[in-house]
């Protein structure tokens, strides 16, 4: 399971809230160049990593699940990736990171 998305409330709370691994959120839109910039890196860490975390995809416009998820977690700009352990937001990383960054902000968790 390297990269899942994520589109319903009752898929949140199974794959992110209920994971025994850390999970990043990526928050994004299609319209938002730093989100697409973002994705293959994403991608990469995922099929890296996979195992150890997981990597789940939330488009904020795709649902009014997604827009809600994304309103409940305050996320007012994306990207926007949020990482999960134990169902609990341990850290934000708000706007285009490099891969070296994210990736080391997954390590601490393992």
């Amino acid at each position: 399971m390297a990269e899942i998305t994520i589109t319903t409330k009752d898929e949140f709370e199974e794959k992110v809230i209920n994971s025994d691994q850390p999970v990043l959120v990526d928050f994004w839109a299609q319209w938002c160049p730093p989100c697409r910039m973002m994705s293959p890196v994403l991608a990469k860490i995922a099929e890296d990593m996979e195992g150890k975390v997981v990597i789940a995809k939330i488009n904020v416009e795709e649902s009014r699940d997604n827009a809600e998820m994304a309103a409940k977690y305050g996320v007012q700009g994306i990207p926007n990736m949020q990482i999960f352990k134990k169902g609990k937001v341990v850290q934000e990383l708000v706007g285009l990171q490099s891969e070296q960054f994210v990736r080391a902000e997954l390590e601490k968790l393992l």
